[in-house]
């Protein structure tokens, strides 16, 4: 269930008998002509399908992250990383001060890795707290099923493109796109990242069948249900 869909009563009531919350981390960058805000759609989207069943509450997805590359694509937003981690370190606080004490991160791009290294260090320091990282479009399962539709799934192509992240306004490119030199890329500036990438796509096709995509959603809200159902370790001495 959406934290917007409940008020502060209801929430302290849920803590009675819970204490898991969801906290979705996504993005804001150029996916070529899918929307600038895939990351985030994805994660909170993946997040409540997979926590409904289970009636646990998920935050609404937190839009910016560590997007520094695309920083020549108009609209792409990237944060420091000492700022995403500062807003983490937040986040975390504040959800345990109301009484969460296990905290899934449903991750939904790849460079917000620096917050799964965050959560281990909260758990130091607080030894209550019990903080998963989940990437869920790349966890074993869930990649395990895009890699079986195609190799090539990456950032803006096919992978990425589901019909809650598509525009009406800009449908895909028939085909395939060649493969990005990732190696090249890492070690470019931003204008040069934009000049490689044209589109902004990684490579390989744009879109594929609608019921492929269907079928690796549905493993990746299951493999994230698993994530929230545990198991979680006990309380600390």
């Amino acid at each position: 269930m959406r934290i917007a869909d409940l008020n502060w009563m209801q929430v302290e009531a849920y803590l009675r008998h819970d204490d898991r919350c969801v906290l979705p981390f996504g993005s804001t960058e150029q996916h070529a002509q899918l929307s600038l805000c895939v990351d985030a759609i994805l994660a909170e989207r993946v997040a409540v399908e997979a926590a409904e069943p289970l009636g646990v509450p998920v935050y609404p997805a937190m839009p910016f992250g560590l997007a520094p590359y695309f920083a020549a694509f108009p609209g792409s937003v990237s944060l420091r990383v000492e700022t995403l981690l500062a807003v983490a370190r937040d986040l975390v606080a504040s959800v345990a001060r109301a009484g969460f004490r296990r905290i899934l991160m449903v991750n939904g791009h790849g460079g917000n890795a620096p917050v799964g290294a965050l959560a281990q260090e909260l758990m130091a320091e607080n030894p209550a707290l019990s903080i998963r990282f989940h990437n869920w479009w790349n966890a074993p399962r869930t990649w395990a099923a895009a890699m079986a539709a195609d190799p090539s799934g990456s950032h803006g192509n096919w992978m990425e493109n589901f019909p809650w992240t598509r525009l009406a306004s800009a449908p895909a490119p028939e085909g395939s796109k060649s493969a990005a030199d990732m190696a090249l890329l890492k070690a470019s500036a931003p204008a040069q990242v934009r000049a490689a990438l044209g589109d902004g796509s990684y490579g390989g096709p744009w879109q594929m069948p609608d019921d492929v995509m269907a079928r690796i959603w549905a493993v990746g809200v299951e493999e994230t249900r698993a994530a929230l159902e545990g198991p979680w370790p006990g309380p600390s001495a």
